[in-house]
């Protein structure tokens, strides 16, 4: 009851605010059109046709302006297509000045020039005032584009910079879960037992691990990556989780040719880490990690067994992290598909010269 009192309260003191705009408009026309009207009664009810003429002409002009502009604004944007937006935001508005023009000024002239009809009518002179009124539509929808645009940038300004924060506290984050005592005691454990198990075996393993700390500590300024960067940190990364999960987890990097092109960096971790920390992995159930290319796009799928323990829960920061960052960068946007055996993500692969 609450929220709808207050939304209710919200909208009437818009509308009113409208209302009372227009009026002022109109009353500062009749004042430049007869200035002595304002000194008697009989002054004042001789200009109630023009008053309330000029009062619906200003309030149809500038509430088309709110609407076209409010149709656009969830169509075309003003930074992805500037010049689609402008054409179309202009012609539209002028066709409605217009035609909302010629209806509202052929009604005055039937209801106060005595003797005039449809049949009558001057439609060469009806045209001509029309047109007079498109000029003053003109400083209008440069107004109201000029604040459309402002408003959209600023927002646009507002969202990166957010969204930088955001990238530069997940690529922290991701930094210190890599160097987390858990993370650490693992990696470590299963060295020591390489150690006198295979030196062969202990020497790549601590190769895999310096290549994944030396590429988080290297693209933590950079918003895109080489797919080729990505994977092999990707390779790298499962190639550890291989060694210390053996028969439990498989994986499968199957991309023959890696095109030149780039995605947000630490992307793969992110949904690695989560197939990883959400799904069984045992000898009984192994989990499969599969990465491959298609439709110009990565693809990476996971076989899909949750685990039960109430400790494990997804938030879900690291899949919105990675659409933030495509959604700033480009109007690509990563597809996630759920069924009941399979989880698979798709990112977009993303080229400088389209960005």
């Amino acid at each position: 009851m609450n929220k709808n009192f207050f939304a209710n309260a919200t909208i009437f003191n818009s509308f009113g605010k409208f209302i009372g705009l227009n009026f002022l408009i109109a009353t500062v026309l009749m004042i430049i059109q007869c200035p002595s009207c304002f000194l008697s009664w009989e002054g004042l009810w001789s200009l109630r046709f023009d008053y309330i003429f000029s009062f619906l002409m200003s309030a149809s002009i500038s509430l088309g302006g709110f609407k076209v502009e409010e149709f656009y604004d969830k169509r075309i944007s003003w930074i992805a297509a500037p010049v689609k937006r402008l054409l179309l935001t202009t012609s539209t508005y002028l066709l409605y000045t217009f035609i909302i023009s010629f209806v509202l000024i052929s009604g005055y002239v039937l209801t106060t020039v005595e003797g005039v009809h449809l049949g009558n009518m001057n439609w060469y002179r009806i045209l001509n005032s029309t047109l007079s009124t498109i000029v003053i539509a003109v400083i209008i929808i440069t107004i109201f584009i000029a604040r459309s645009w402002l408003y959209e940038w600023r927002h646009a300004a507002l969202e990166a910079e957010r969204l930088k924060t955001e990238s530069i506290s997940s690529q922290f984050q991701s930094l210190k879960d890599q160097l987390n005592p858990h993370f650490l005691f693992n990696s470590l454990n299963v060295l020591s037992n390489l150690v006198y198990e295979s030196p062969d075996k202990s020497a790549a393993f601590i190769q895999q691990l310096a290549k994944i700390y030396r590429y988080v500590l290297d693209i933590q300024e950079e918003e895109l990556v080489l797919v080729a960067r990505e994977l092999e940190f990707a390779n790298s990364f499962l190639s550890l989780q291989k060694i210390r999960l053996e028969a439990n987890f498989t994986y499968k990097i199957d991309i023959p040719t890696i095109p030149p092109a780039y995605i947000p960096p630490l992307s793969l971790q992110l949904l690695l880490e989560n197939a990883l920390k959400h799904n069984i992995s045992s000898q009984e159930q192994p989990l499969n990690i599969h990465i491959t290319l298609a439709n110009d796009s990565l693809v990476i799928s996971n076989n899909l067994q949750l685990k039960h323990s109430a400790d494990i829960r997804s938030t879900g920061i690291g899949l919105r992290n990675i659409e933030k960052r495509y959604q700033l960068l480009s109007n690509k946007k990563p597809q996630i598909m759920q069924t009941a055996k399979e989880f698979t993500v798709t990112l977009p692969l993303l080229r400088i010269s389209a960005l």
